[in-house]
């Protein structure tokens, strides 16, 4: 097979200074991408600041021969969000692929979790994949090209204890990707979502012990091919976790039609309401919603 390369081709990352980030930075950079590394260096918790960690990652391209500047501004701004896009486009005109892989963890159970922690991870995940996005769309949408990942998570799939801000940001992210993959359709942009599992400092706290392999360079060629301009998929959601890749999607049941309901008529067809078999999935592009609509309207007049 022929090597997939990325020369010539622009590449945004947010949260590029460890973990995942790093290890998509390095992995296109040595397919010919020019690399924005973009991290402040922050706490896990989201305090302080450090230029270490994306000088390390951009020194480590370099030296193997790649092309990298270091960004430090944060995602977390509508000023930040800008800020790292245009430093792409400073130094090398375009931005081709943006992947917002930026984040923070702030736990606590959601009878007690404070608003300050709320807020403050929805400002790097969710808010900060939005005001990314919104600045490099328009560009894309000029250059006629572009490749957007986001960084979902299994916790916005299927939710968790103790991370409800963290569930409620990667959630509301699958619903920017799928507007930014209708919206980009007709300008050859594709948007994906990745939902990674690997161990990083985002796992401190937690016994990884008993894990498989779970290195972030696991994940990298999965978010890279969605990054390429090969990428078939728009508005989809890989899963890579341990070696193992999937596509996880949103699908309905087959549902039941009356044309009058009673509380009584819910509680005697919730089986049937909820009956898996056969389920329906209706893709964000080309056209999901029209999709959900339509069958929901031929059923209501067969009946």
């Amino acid at each position: 097979m022929t090597e997939l390369r990325f020369d010539n081709r622009v590449a945004v990352i947010t949260g590029a200074g460890r973990g995942l980030g790093a290890a998509y930075a390095r992995l296109l950079a040595s397919r010919g991408a020019k690399i924005v590394v973009n991290d402040p260096g922050v706490s896990m918790g989201g305090d302080g600041g450090d230029a270490g960690p994306a000088q390390q990652v951009v020194d480590e391209i370099i030296a193997a021969g790649g092309t990298a500047i270091a960004n430090t501004d944060s995602v977390a701004t509508p000023e930040g969000g800008a800020a790292i896009v245009e430093a792409a486009l400073k130094e090398y005109g375009s931005v081709d692929i943006l992947i917002h892989n930026a984040g923070i963890v702030r736990r606590g159970p959601l009878k007690e979790l404070s608003y300050e922690d709320f807020e403050s991870v929805l400002d790097v995940h969710l808010r900060g994949g939005f005001h990314v996005v919104r600045a490099a769309f328009p560009r894309m949408c000029d250059a006629r090209y572009g490749r957007i990942i986001l960084t979902g998570s299994i916790n916005g799939l299927y939710g968790n204890r103790d991370v409800v801000n963290y569930s409620v940001a990667k959630a509301g992210l699958i619903g920017l990707s799928n507007v930014a993959a209708i919206e980009g359709e007709e300008f050859n942009i594709k948007s994906n979502i990745i939902l990674p599992g690997a161990v990083t400092r985002m796992a401190e706290g937690l016994d990884t012990s008993k894990f498989p392999p779970m290195d972030p360079e696991l994940v990298a060629p999965a978010v890279a091919w969605m990054a390429h301009e090969s990428c078939t998929l728009s508005g989809e959601m890989l899963v890579s976790i341990a070696g193992r890749m999937a596509c996880a999607y949103a699908a309905e049941t087959r549902g039941v039609h009356r044309p009058e309901w009673t509380i009584e008529d819910v509680a005697a067809e919730i089986e049937a309401i909820c009956d898996t078999h056969a389920p329906l999935r209706f893709p964000p592009v080309p056209t999901g919603h029209l999709d959900h609509l339509r069958y929901s309207f031929e059923m209501a007049s067969k009946n």
